[in-house]
């Protein structure tokens, strides 16, 4: 996927004002609009023109592409790091994937499920006291804090226009309850943190929308929580009871059962997140070989070797 320069397309820089897009837009517009355009590659640059601007027009889409695309040149090979828009703070204002798909693959992959996560209520211009507009972020959690629930301070950029017309990135701070056993992509409410409303409206919603950070042991799978769990040979060949840790620190022991295999899986019930019902523990075997670093350990290999006469290549029956 290429990097788009939109900056470049309307012709502006990086710290135009909100002023300076609209009149670089409406120029732009005037030359190379396929009704009255001579140009010969007329639609194709009005494409370009009308995305940049759908970008650079938004006050919280600008904030969050120049964010993402410091660095970067038009055209280069680019791939948006992972939830590399958890933090930020959007309104309601949203594409869907039918208007996402109206631009490009950079477009889409960056804005096309941006406004997805608001809350299907969202209210209409209409007269008398109108609700406030519901606003979503994507926060990040450690695993540890959804497998028991916790008490979270997010700080969460919003962007503004300052009185010149230039993007802001503004932060405010929310303390939030984290319940045990939230799920990857679930929606966490906060009643009132949206926009204001106007006529004695009651305000909007925040919704929180759940995503884990990579972690060294485990996985989120639905209400399943996935890990690999590391054995020894003689620990899959003969069988074992081996400990595993759980995310809150406690300790389950887990039979393997004898001759296991590399990518067996063992299956602890109800071990996983907390949830009604509860998920469970899934554990990936890996069969570890302690290493021939030692005179006596070669031995121990050679003597293997010579007593088993074990081919692991030699066809198997059944």
């Amino acid at each position: 996927m290429e990097f788009k320069d939109y900056y470049a397309t309307l012709g502006v820089a990086r710290d135009a004002r909100a002023d300076d897009i609209k009149k670089a837009f409406r120029r732009l517009a005037r030359k190379y609009h396929p009704d009255v355009s001579k140009e010969p590659n007329a639609e194709v640059r009005m494409k370009e023109i009308n995305e940049a601007n759908a970008v650079l027009s938004d006050p919280e889409k600008r904030a969050a592409y120049d964010a993402l695309g410091s660095g970067h040149a038009a055209g280069e090979e680019f791939r948006p790091p992972p939830d590399w828009d958890a933090g930020f703070e959007f309104s309601g204002r949203g594409f869907s994937d039918s208007e996402a798909a109206d631009f490009s693959d950079f477009f889409a992959e960056l804005f096309g499920r941006m406004g997805a996560a608001r809350h299907p209520g969202e209210r209409h211009a209409q007269r008398g006291p109108v609700r406030g507009e519901d606003h979503h972020a994507k926060i990040l959690l450690d695993i540890e804090d959804g497998w028991r629930g916790a008490q979270q301070r997010i700080s969460l950029r919003v962007p503004k226009l300052d009185e010149r017309g230039r993007i802001t990135l503004e932060t405010r701070t929310l303390d939030v309850q984290i319940p045990a056993g939230v799920r990857e992509g679930q929606l966490i409410r906060l009643a009132g943190q949206g926009s204001a409303g106007s006529g004695q409206g009651p305000a909007g919603d925040l919704y929180l929308e759940v995503h884990f950070k990579p972690h060294p042991r485990f996985r989120v799978d639905g209400r399943n929580l996935l890990m690999e769990l590391p054995v020894a040979p003689w620990e899959a060949a003969l069988g074992a009871v081996v400990p595993v840790e759980l995310p809150d620190g406690k300790s389950l022991k887990i039979r393997v059962p004898p001759g296991a295999q590399t990518d067996g899986q063992l299956v602890a019930h109800g071990k996983g997140m907390a949830a009604d019902p509860p998920g469970d523990l899934v554990l990936t075997l890996r069969v570890v070989l302690p290493p021939a670093d030692t005179q006596r350990a070669k031995e121990l290999y050679e003597s293997m070797a010579h007593d088993l006469a074990f081919n692991p290549r030699a066809p198997r029956g059944g």
